[in-house]
Formats: structure tokens, sequence, C-alpha cells
């Protein structure tokens, strides 16, 4: 089992945590963690992107003229494509660029991105993370102790109070053990866990 240390919020070194290896210590699966990447950042696409075809565009009704004898080539539409003003040959029309992976994938990509955190020295446990209130420059001080001003912060249970002081800094996000994703934690430097958010991870995901 991996042996980490837990800090408090000025950023001293009070003890350390045993890390189940069910969740924290499994076999790195890049292709599963690449692909939950790619699921999480498709799924977000709208898809509403739209261009006309030549069968769409306004116009190009008549034959802009004779078949022969013009010297021209032959022309059936001023809406063809190669006319100014015409349609476009394999337009992009609205579509859902969203894939599914299996729920036993999509676990052990987030397994695999918990370890490789964790491998990385990229895992800070802090004991008791908690403010008295909201305050964004607490907040600020609390991460620049713990040396994590890039970080994605985990917590257990309603905390309003640091959801709400760490809401405005643009390279800090908070998430509760149910909506950490793989994106998240491979996007920021490390990962700020509270000590209770940490047994409640093991408890859902081993």
């Amino acid at each position: 089992m991996a042996n980490v240390s837990v800090y408090n919020m000025e950023g001293k070194e009070v003890g350390s945590i045993e890390l189940n290896d069910a969740v924290f210590g499994v076999e790195v699966n890049e292709h599963l963690v690449h692909m939950a990447v790619l699921q999480q950042l498709a799924n977000k696409r709208q898809g509403t992107q739209k261009a006309k075809t030549r069968s769409e565009v306004r116009g190009g009704g008549r034959k802009p003229w004779r078949q022969k004898g013009t010297g021209h080539a032959r022309q059936g539409s001023t809406r063809s494509p190669q006319w100014k003003g015409g349609g476009v040959v394999f337009a992009p029309t609205p579509r859902d660029y969203s894939f599914k992976l299996n729920k036993k994938e999509k676990r052990a990509a987030l397994k695999s991105a918990l370890t490789s955190v964790v491998n990385e020295n990229r895992f800070i446990v802090v004991d008791d993370l908690k403010l008295d209130e909201i305050k964004t420059k607490k907040m600020v001080g609390a991460l620049k102790a713990l040396n994590a001003e890039k970080a994605l912060v985990v917590i257990n249970g309603d905390n309003e109070n640091v959801v709400l002081s760490a809401r405005n800094i643009p390279t800090v996000k908070v998430a509760y053990i149910n909506t950490i994703n793989v994106y998240d934690i491979l996007k920021y430097n490390t990962m700020v866990v509270a000590k209770d958010a940490v047994a409640a991870i093991e408890e859902v995901y081993a």
C-alpha cells in the first residue's frame, strides 16, 4: 500500500495515511485513460454546425445557359458547388458526437488516473479542509502553503465555504467525490483531497 503524508491547512505535515491499492495502486492503463478523456470532450461538443448543400441553397432552378453551342462548359444550376454562392459539397450537418464507455472501463480509467497522480507525487491529503468563512484570500493562502496553486480540490459532503472561496480562483476547481473525472485529474497539476474524502473514494471505487 502507498503511504502518503497528511498536511494541515498551513502546509505542515501532521501524519500519514495508507492508500488502498485497489484504487490508488492499480496497473495504469493509458489506453483507457485516453478513451475516457476523448469521451468526456466528445460528449461536451454541441454538434450544431450547419452549412447548406446544393439542394438547400436558394435559387439555381433555371439552367444558366443552353447545353450546347455556347463555348462554355455545360451547367445545370448556378448553385452547384463550383459557383460563387453555390452549395457546399459535403456540408457539415448537426450531429451527436457522444459515444459510450462501459462502466467497468470508466472505473478502470479513473483508478488509473488516481494511481498515476499518486505515483507522480501530485496527491496531497489535507487533514481538515475547512474554512470558517467565505474568503478567497484564505483559500489562496492555504493552497499556496500546500504548494498546490493549480489544483483539483476534492471534498466529501457539503462544504459551502470551501466551494464559494475557491469559485473565483481560475486555476482551482472544487469537486465532490461523485463528480471527479479523468479529464480534471489530468488537467490540474495537483490533487488536494480532504482526509475524509480519501476514505469515501476508497469506499466507492474499491
